[in-house]
C-alpha cells in the first residue's frame, strides 16, 4: 500500500471510535464537540510555529480555511447531538450520506454535472436510509431532531469536503489543519457559552473521553486524512470513509451493546451499496437499450 492509503486507512479506524465516546454521554454534545477542537488545537498551534509551517499563500485561502473551520464545527456539533439523541449506528449511516448531497450540489453549483449512475445510486441510498429508519417515519412524516441533525451533519461534511479539496490545492495539510481547527474550536467555545454548556465538572473517564477524542478522533484522524485527501482523489476518499460506518457498527455492538437489527443490517447495506454505485465510472446500461459503444463505458 502506498502512503496515503495507509494514512487513509489509520484515519479512518481513529474516526471510527468518535461515535462510541460521544454516545457514552460523558460530557455534554456541544462542549463535547469544543473540546475536541481545543485539545487538538493546543498540540498543532506550537508544532506548526516551531515547525515554520504556518504558512498560508494568500489571505483569500485564509479566509477559506477558516470558513472550513467554521462549517466541521457545525458537522460535528449536529452530529454529537444526532448521536446521543438516537444510537451511534443510525446517526453514523445518515452522516454518510454526504456523497449524495456532494452530487446534488454538483448539479445545482458546478459545470461538471453528476452522470446517470450517480442518479440511480442516489434513489437506492434513500431507499436504504428509508428501510434504515423505518418506512413509518415517512407515512407518518415523524422525523424527529436526531434523525434531522444526522441528514444535516451529511449535509456540512459534503460541503467541507468540497471547499477543503480546493484548499488544499494551494494550502500544504499542516497549516490548513492548525488554522481550521483553531477557527472550529473558538466557534464551538463561543456557541457553547451561549448555550450553556458547562466547561469543567466532568469525571475522570470523561475527561479521558475527551483527550482521546481531541488526540485521535481529530489531531491524528485528521492529519491522517489530510494527507490522504491532498495526495488522493477526493471521491476515492470519500467512498473508503464508507468504512467508518462498517466499523462503528461493529464497535457499538462490542462496546455499549448497542442493538442491531436485521431491519438497520439490510438498510444500511443497501444505502452504502447505493453510495457506491455513485462513483463507479463505468456507465450502467439501462434495461432494454442496446450498448453501442461498449468500449466507452
Amino acid at each position: 500500500m502506498t502512503k496515503p492509503r495507509i494514512a487513509l486507512v489509520i484515519g479512518i479506524i481513529c474516526i471510527s471510535i468518535f461515535p462510541i465516546l460521544v454516545k457514552l454521554k460523558l460530557s455534554p454534545p456541544i462542549i463535547s464537540a469544543f473540546y475536541r477542537m481545543a485539545i487538538a488545537a493546543s498540540v498543532l498551534v506550537p508544532f506548526a510555529i516551531f515547525s515554520g509551517k504556518l504558512k498560508v499563500p494568500s489571505v483569500k485561502m485564509l479566509l477559506l480555511t477558516v470558513l472550513c473551520g467554521f462549517i466541521f464545527a457545525l458537522d460535528v456539533t449536529v452530529w454529537n447531538i444526532a448521536i446521543q439523541q438516537s444510537t451511534a449506528t443510525q446517526a453514523t449511516l445518515l452522516t454518510n450520506l454526504s456523497p449524495v448531497w456532494v452530487g446534488i450540489g454538483a448539479f445545482f453549483f458546478l459545470k461538471n454535472k453528476p452522470t446517470r449512475n450517480f442518479w440511480i445510486g442516489t434513489l437506492i441510498a434513500i431507499m436504504g436510509m428509508i428501510t434504515l429508519v423505518g418506512f413509518h417515519f415517512f407515512v407518518n412524516l415523524d422525523f424527529d431532531l436526531a434523525f434531522v441533525f444526522a441528514i444535516l451533519s451529511g449535509v456540512f461534511y459534503a460541503v467541507y469536503m468540497l471547499v477543503s479539496k480546493f484548499v488544499l490545492y494551494e494550502v500544504e495539510v499542516v497549516p490548513f489543519i492548525t488554522i481550521s481547527t483553531i477557527s472550529s474550536a473558538v466557534f464551538l467555545g463561543v456557541l457553547s457559552f451561549i448555550m450553556n454548556e458547562p466547561f469543567t465538572g466532568f469525571t475522570e473517564m470523561g475527561w479521558l473521553s475527551l483527550l482521546v477524542q481531541g488526540l485521535v478522533c481529530q489531531l491524528a484522524a485528521w492529519l491522517l486524512l489530510g494527507y490522504a485527501t491532498k495526495h488522493m482523489r477526493a471521491t476515492r476518499v470519500s467512498v473508503s470513509l464508507l468504512g467508518q460506518a462498517v466499523l462503528t457498527t461493529l464497535f457499538a455492538w462490542m462496546f455499549i451493546n448497542e442493538e442491531i437489527t436485521f431491519q438497520m443490517i439490510i438498510g444500511g447495506i443497501i444505502l452504502l451499496f447505493g453510495i457506491r454505485i455513485t462513483f463507479y465510472t463505468k456507465k450502467i446500461p439501462i434495461i432494454g437499450k442496446e450498448i453501442k459503444n461498449p468500449e466507452t463505458i
